[in-house]
């Protein structure tokens, strides 16, 4: 099936150049912050989020009265990412040498009594640096006075763990250490959906952070040989087992994620799916004692694949092959990767081309990690691909309608995904006479910029996690079916999440971020063409000059309009009618505000058809307006009676 997104870059080298000191532009834009107590910085996978802390950590160690680092990692194989680093060779006043006996990354429990006191022991020391997981952090705190950590840095590494809920030991731990010591902090992620449903940090606590943002187009725009991004879905009815080999081509460097063996697409063996995509693939000729590597003669034409086990339980086993795969050098060195839970953040295999992941993913955060292991520059490839092996629904399904709503998420978080990945642009309004726009900007007639500081934060720094909960939302998702109209999803839903989602603001502050959010959603979603020295927008069916958007024009655009169009083209007619039946079957109730935007729409309706809208019309919108009037005269029966 075709690509649901696809983006192409420019191979400006620029996010991969360094500058006097060593740095790459995310590198120097984190450091320019330096001076900050509290830094957020979100970047993508593969932009250098490791060496941007050692950056940072010792400019504060050496010119801001900083005495000791720690820097807390989600799992122990991401410690290896923050090992001895020569600097200076590339420009930079200082060399980062943590001491091997601090950096408590290695083999047993990081909350053994051992790793705990090695942490306490450090404290005490004149030491400068230590690496340890999140967990070895939080059992140390337990037991730890806050006004120790005073003049020191704590850097936590992929902070989308991080949580404000109440149980969340490491959020909690990170409230207290704000308010009880002198402690700077540095947080990192390579998400830009901060843990998906539970905010990361109190708007309170966010606040005191600057926050430092590298986009993912700013960093695959800069690459020398990555070329395009594809994002793309493949349906299967059965077993995800017989359907696999459809879309895992075994020529591209491949990383598959089988599903977790509690969701619906797990056939709940999982290690008998992977020996039944390996015998599907080829013939075992044997498995290498000292790496682990499998070697597999291809049925097609008997080229061997190399392929690694990473569902593997046994950890002398997995430890053999996730060493190999830590120091490959050679595109040559392996083929494909079989995983689970791991492969995912903070695991580099640059020469990776296409990641396949099995069954729908609840955490958009999971999902962009997942991204991240094929989008690094490397000169094997031109092309990164992102697949998702999804089960369409069945009319037999006894869960039907969650094998519906899995399928609509799923094709949603690429959307999501298509908003990260494209350029950014700013908006502003278009007055009569107005001049041109500077690059990057684009004008629109009837808009309203943000009038408040509150608006401006949200749109700068909450942009994507708004369009994830609104994306996400139940009642979005029930308008894939074409039954609501644009302007009522634009004009009426939307700005309801967003009632929901910041209760603090006033009407006119909803209405700046409902336009900003339809607005910048339809633009990154659209086809933009230049025509002479004249620019045009695909907006539905038709091309608009960018000089004449106005907002009613957008408002007047499904958000959701692309992916139905591509889940029309990719099911067959009767899988269609099952989604939609799904969907109708818990359908948006009428209300008096949809209402409204549906009336004028209706008049025009009679006026063009010299008819009334007609609930058994194959037209959705047209059963929806002919509800609409079925409402209306409902309405009108009540206040009469009501007198």
């Amino acid at each position: 099936m075709p690509n649901l997104v696809n983006v192409s870059y420019h191979q400006t080298g620029k996010s991969t150049s360094t500058n006097t000191m060593g740095m790459r532009e995310m590198q120097s834009r984190a450091f320019e912050a330096r001076d900050a107590k509290y830094l957020l910085l979100k970047a993508p996978p593969a932009s250098g989020k490791s060496r941007a802390l050692m950056f940072l950590a010792l400019d504060k160690m050496i010119n801001q009265g900083i005495k000791k680092v720690i820097v807390a990692v989600p799992e122990r194989s991401i410690g290896s990412s923050f090992s001895q680093t020569d600097l200076m060779k590339d420009g930079f006043f200082a060399n980062w040498e943590p001491n091997d006996n601090y950096n408590l990354c290695t083999p047993g429990d990081d909350g053994s009594s051992s790793k705990v006191q090695a942490f306490h022991n450090f404290m005490d020391s004149d030491e400068k640096i230590l690496i340890c997981t999140h967990a070895t952090l939080r059992f140390a705190c337990d037991t730890l006075d806050e006004t120790k950590l005073n003049d020191t840095l704590l850097a936590i590494d992929e902070f989308h763990h991080v949580s404000a809920d109440v149980n969340n030991r490491l959020g909690e731990l990170l409230k207290v250490i704000m308010n009880k010591s002198t402690a700077h902090i540095i947080a990192m992620t390579g998400s830009y959906f901060r843990g998906d449903s539970v905010p990361i940090l109190t708007p309170e606590n966010e606040a005191k952070f600057t926050k430092v943002t590298y986009n993912y187009y700013e960093q695959l725009n800069g690459y020398n040989y990555l070329k395009s991004l594809g994002i793309g879905y493949h349906f299967y009815t059965g077993k995800y087992t017989e359907a696999i080999l459809d879309v895992l081509d075994t020529d591209l460097k491949t990383i598959v994620h089988i599903p977790n063996v509690n969701s619906g697409e797990s056939t709940k063996d999982k290690h008998n799916e992977v020996d039944f995509i390996i015998d599907a693939i080829g013939r075992v000729l044997r498995q290498d004692s000292e790496t682990g590597v499998i070697y597999v003669e291809r049925h097609t034409d008997k080229k061997i694949i190399k392929i690694a086990d990473l569902v593997e339980d046994t950890p002398r086993e997995r430890d053999k092959i996730v060493n190999y795969l830590r120091n490959i050098s050679s595109v040559d060195d392996m083929d494909l990767i079989i995983a689970l839970g791991m492969a995912k953040e903070g695991f580099d295999w640059p020469y990776c081309e296409h990641a396949l992941t099995v069954g729908y993913r609840g955490s958009l955060t999971e999902i962009i990690q997942i991204i991240g292991r094929c989008t690094r520059d490397s000169n094997n490839k031109t092309h990164a691909q992102f697949t998702n092996l999804i089960a369409q629904p069945e009319a037999i399904q006894d869960d039907v309608k969650k094998a519906t709503n899995d399928m609509l998420k799923a094709i949603t978080a690429s959307l999501l995904m298509e908003q990260v990945l494209a350029p950014n642009f700013k908006f502003k309004t278009k007055l009569d006479n107005d001049d041109d726009a500077e690059p990057g900007t684009i004008k629109v007639r009837g808009f309203k910029e943000p009038s408040s500081k509150r608006v401006k934060d949200i749109i700068e720094a909450d942009l994507n996690d708004l369009k994830a909960t609104i994306l996400q939302d139940d009642n979005m998702l029930k308008t894939m079916s074409g039954t609501i109209d644009a302007e009522v999803i634009n004009r009426v839903l939307i700005p309801k999440i967003i009632k929901i989602k910041y209760p603090e603001l006033t009407e006119d502050e909803v209405e700046e971020i409902r336009q900003y959010v339809v607005v910048d959603s339809v633009v990154k979603s659209g086809e933009i063409k230049e025509v002479g020295d004249q620019r045009f927008i695909r907006l539905a069916d038709k091309f608009i000059n960018i000089d004449d958007i106005h907002i009613d024009l957008i408002d007047a655009v499904n958000p959701f309009q692309k992916a139905y169009e591509i889940l029309s083209k990719s099911v067959t007619t009767k899988v269609l009618k099952v989604i939609q039946d799904t969907i109708e079957a818990t359908r948006i109730k009428m209300d008096f505000e949809e209402a409204k935007i549906l009336w004028p729409k209706i008049v025009e309706f009679k006026k063009l058809h010299d008819k009334e809208p007609s609930l058994n019309a194959n037209d959705p919108l047209e059963r929806r307006m002919a509800e609409c009037i079925i409402y209306l005269k409902e309405e009108k029966r009540k206040r009469l009676a009501n007198g």
